[in-house]
């Protein structure tokens, strides 16, 4: 599926916490086409008009499902690039996002007992699938998500409304519980699973390298670390 650019309209801004943002944007013209787990290049030139080079832009990973007419993506302000986001979007904006990109779910991978795994914004991409009519060709998936405490979990609602009602989800909360703990999720889980580890690259280097030391191969091992 080749990347194509959208003029889009910013619709909603959700700023729960301070330095968090949900953004949903509108097509201003041809419908969205991408698959679960890909992710968007976001441009916010003014001057920029669909035909000259692409300028400066930024990767977000899409939260929405395939089948929903808009896309949502969740931020951290991390640069300068997100905080210009920060100060300068409100709703009404138009922006152009160009889309899709990755192939995270795409990748080859055994659909049975699948593990993700995701820390604080890294839900996003996962929630493209669990959302998703293909998140039901997995059998017995199990996800683990952690967050610093219950109220940074905003994400709840779309939890609930996985596509897959045999998958297994268990929050963590770092306030309370602590970190994730990947000794214990492969304890669990074991050596011939998939993994999947979208999060801070902090979190995914060592989740990974762990899950590689207690034998899993480095093929079963897929993440979302294009940033």
């Amino acid at each position: 599926m080749l990347a194509k650019k959208y003029k889009s309209e910013l619709i909603s801004i959700l700023n729960p916490f301070d330095g968090i943002y949900t953004l949903e944007f509108k097509s201003l013209g041809r419908a969205y086409k991408f698959k679960p787990g890909q992710f968007l290049h976001l441009a916010i030139d003014e001057e920029y008009d669909g035909i000259v080079q692409w300028p400066e832009s930024r990767c977000f990973s899409m939260q929405s499902s395939p089948k929903e007419e808009n896309i949502k993506i969740t931020y951290a302000v991390k640069g300068e690039f997100t905080k210009e986001m920060a100060s300068t979007f409100i709703e009404g904006k138009e922006v152009w996002l160009k889309l899709p990109y990755g192939d995270l779910f795409q990748q080859e991978h055994n659909k049975e007992n699948t593990v993700f795994i995701a820390g604080g914004t890294g839900i996003t991409p996962y929630l493209s699938l669990f959302n998703h009519i293909s998140f039901e060709e997995y059998i017995n998936p199990k996800v683990y998500l952690g967050f610093r405490s219950e109220n940074y979990n905003i994400y709840q609602n779309e939890i609930n409304n996985s596509c897959n009602s045999n998958a297994f989800f268990q929050n963590v909360y770092q306030d309370t519980e602590g970190i994730i703990d990947i000794k214990k999720i492969f304890e669990k889980n074991g050596a011939t699973t998939n993994y999947f580890i979208s999060g801070p690259p902090v979190m995914i280097k060592d989740f990974k390298q762990k899950l590689i030391d207690s034998g899993v191969p480095n093929e079963n091992v897929l993440t979302d670390d294009w940033e």
